[in-house]
């Protein structure tokens, strides 16, 4: 079996966030076609104790503490010169002679880095003999350009200066490597915008979804986390996650009061480890609930009228919208929050463009009690189910790798390997 080289910028288990989840069925799906060495780092305590799971997959890994005070001195040195703050923040020596440690027998021929910062482990001589593939996920460049735009000044002008940057390192990159994927044809179009002469390289993956764990057939018990009777609006995702934290901000300020006027019983719940302190705040607002880190989402939107995503700032696809189309919840969302979802607002879900949108949106399904089981439900289930089923969108992946088209159809997966994790909500 052929070997290849895995980095990541975070371990790939649990598959609790949005980078978690593509990057454990990656190293499921690699773990079948190759013996894969893996390289990442551990950014939270308490995934140290999933290590030993991951490494069941792996001919030998390396597992790197990032040592956070570390990390931001070297994101902060990147300011006096023309380097990146996101690449230099993920620099790491300890990593680096493992990388060379691993290449250096000759028999590593391929290699896959996930997230623009793991490149540059691959990069110059260093990786020259590879067949290297780069997952860039998201055109990261892009989001620190929305950062800037957001931001007063002077934040504007440092993420503005990253943004820059940023894209001359992805440049920079995608020239060197064999192929670049990201995560959606969306994506892949804007990189193609940013980067026209590595265009022919460029292609993408579409996320998956679990559509057998995130399923209409979990039902809203009555040991539920909502009242009998109660209605509710949901939003979920890692509240940790700055986009996140200004949707639900924005929306509680500027479209939950009108709601509340028309529904004074309604409800809205954020659901999501660590809020930040502006997210815990809103808990203080008449109906709405904050809960923290949940040991399963699927009740919170198995029992919700709505799911929300009011995301302003966005790139990529967002697990939370897939996840709840996946059990059959009507979404409604914002054009940043369907960026790469293939739906037709009016079919599969609704669209909000502004705040006045959002109170007639959410107003006409509360009144009419759509929920589970409507056409729209089912219409939105039907499009995951088609569009995002994780085994048959990695193939795009393993095509990049060279696996041969046919080599699907070996015995076992990996996915066997152990029990469904406890989900939490992604970005």
């Amino acid at each position: 079996m052929r070997e290849l080289l895995f980095l990541t910028h975070r371990l790939p288990y649990p598959p609790d966030k949005g980078d978690k989840i593509r990057s454990w069925h990656m190293l499921q799906y690699l773990s079948r076609h190759f013996r894969v060495h893996l390289g990442c780092f551990i950014d939270d305590d308490d995934d140290w104790q999933h290590t030993r799971a991951v490494a069941a997959l792996c001919a030998s890994t390396r597992f790197v503490d990032l040592r956070r005070g570390a990390a931001r001195w070297r994101a902060v040195q990147a300011l006096l010169s023309r380097q990146s703050m996101s690449v230099q923040y993920y620099r790491d020596a300890r990593l680096l002679q493992w990388v060379a440690s691993v290449l250096s027998g000759g028999k590593v021929r391929h290699a896959l880095a996930y997230s623009g910062s793991m490149a540059q482990y691959l990069d110059g001589s260093t990786g020259r003999h590879l067949h290297r593939v780069i997952d860039f996920v998201d055109v990261d460049s892009d989001k620190w350009r929305q950062y800037g735009d957001s931001k007063p000044w002077p934040l504007s002008q440092l993420y503005r200066r990253e943004a820059q940057l940023l894209l001359q390192y992805e440049r920079h990159i995608a020239q060197q490597f064999t192929a670049s994927a990201f995560v959606s044809s969306a994506e892949a179009a804007l990189f193609r915008q940013c980067a026209p002469m590595e265009r022919r390289k460029t292609g993408h993956f579409n996320n998956g979804v679990d559509a057998a764990y995130f399923s209409p057939a979990i039902t809203h018990a009555p040991s539920g986390p909502y009242a009998p009777g109660a209605q509710v609006l949901v939003f979920t995702g890692a509240m940790d996650y700055w986009p996140n934290a200004d949707a639900v901000q924005w929306f509680v300020a500027s479209v939950w009061p009108a709601l509340r006027r028309q529904f004074p019983q309604l409800q809205f719940y954020i659901v999501g480890s660590k809020p930040t302190p502006g997210v815990k705040a809103l808990g203080r607002v008449a109906g709405v609930t904050v809960t923290g880190k949940v040991p399963d989402i699927r009740p919170y939107l198995a029992g919700a009228a709505l799911a929300v995503a009011p995301l302003r700032i966005a790139r990529g696809v967002q697990n939370k919208v897939l996840e709840a189309m996946a059990m059959g919840k009507i979404v409604l969302a914002t054009p940043q929050a369907l960026e790469g979802i293939a739906a037709q607002p009016g079919l599969e879900l609704l669209l909000a463009r502004d705040d006045v949108e959002f109170i007639h949106h959410a107003a006409r399904v509360l009144r009419h009690g759509q929920g589970d089981g409507t056409a729209m439900g089912l219409a939105a289930r039907q499009l995951v189910l088609q569009d995002y089923d994780w085994e048959r969108n990695l193939r795009a992946l393993g095509a990049m790798l060279g696996v041969p088209a046919d080599a699907g159809a070996q015995a076992g997966t990996a996915a066997a390997v152990m029990p469904p994790p406890a989900r939490e909500p992604s970005t």
